[in-house]
């Protein structure tokens, strides 16, 4: 074996980061020692694993082909290093990527459970829409995703982690709110704000009302749930929400949830990860947590 375990990290973070000198900022290396490592590597195998563009650097096929391959090797040899506290205690990192309402609701508690049962174990947390969470897991940004609904990609591997509604609500205010039933002719009179498109929420909304609402007044797209919440409670307008992100705001009074007979929007929110890399023990002790914490605390009811 001609090639060294710092050659192959310093492959993935020139990969990650697009950039030699970027890369040897994340590594703590001098720039001339990052760059003369890659070019060894690609030396030793015989093939150019990046096209320069530039300071920019893209992968090329054989760069696609050898990095989920270079990431399991590093991965293990920080198994290695870092080892076990006992037989029940994992140490290592991972790059944890989440939607607006598994973020805001279910990780904090995970990662305090984490914390304590597992202390060796370092999650870092990034926060975007469904859409950005997968192209972040493919992209090897995060080892481990939490979106909202499916992916349906099969370089994508997914569990579901809990089950999950979406309500339509309205300000306590506002004419429907009084209604004990919402017809689908009354909502497609209503002014609308609403998710983004590419996010979990927006998705299962458009499916549910696809060839039931043909025009739908959607005047704002927001990617912050916060901002449609303020927007409902104080103005005139309907949106579409997850359960965990309205119901303490229904319970005092602030916002309404209109019952709508002919929608039934309820979804999973799921873990995902790269099929290439299956075989990560860290990976598999969180989703593990993760979904015996549902079941244990009832955190969605």
């Amino acid at each position: 074996m001609r090639y060294s375990l710092k050659q192959l990290a310093v492959f993935d973070a020139v990969a990650t980061t697009g950039s030699v000198s970027q890369a040897a900022e994340m590594l703590s290396l001098t720039q001339s020692a990052t760059s003369m490592s890659l070019s060894q590597l690609e030396k030793m195998l015989g093939r150019s694993l990046f096209e320069r563009n530039g300071k920019r650097m893209a992968l090329t096929h054989w760069g696609v082909w050898l990095r989920p391959k270079a990431k399991k090797l590093i991965h293990d040899a920080q198994q290695i290093e870092l080892g076990f506290y006992d037989q029940h205690l994992i140490s290592g990192e991972l790059s944890l990527g989440a939607s607006q309402t598994a973020a805001e609701h279910l990780v904090p508690n995970l990662i305090s459970n984490i914390d304590n049962d597992f202390p060796e174990i370092r999650i870092s947390l990034g926060v975007k829409n469904t859409s950005g969470i997968i192209n972040g897991v493919l992209d090897y940004k995060y080892e481990l995703g939490i979106i909202e609904g499916r992916c349906d990609d099969n370089r994508i591997h997914q569990e579901v982690f809990c089950k999950d509604h979406l309500i339509i609500v309205a300000a306590a205010h506002h004419p429907f709110a009084k209604h004990e039933t919402v017809s689908l002719a009354q909502l497609e009179q209503a002014k609308w704000v609403l998710r983004e498109h590419g996010a979990g929420t927006r998705t299962i909304f458009d499916s549910a009302i696809h060839d039931k609402i043909p025009d739908l007044d959607v005047w704002r797209e927001y990617e912050h749930v916060p901002v449609l919440r303020t927007l409902v409670a104080n103005g005139q307008y309907l949106s579409c929400l997850p359960y965990l992100d309205v119901i303490k705001y229904i319970e005092r009074g602030e916002l309404v949830a209109l019952n709508v007979p002919e929608l039934n929007m309820e979804r999973t929110l799921s873990f995902i990860w790269r099929a290439s890399m299956d075989q990560n023990p860290i990976s598999s002790c969180i989703r593990r947590e993760g979904i015996r914490m549902i079941k244990d605390h009832h955190i969605i009811r």
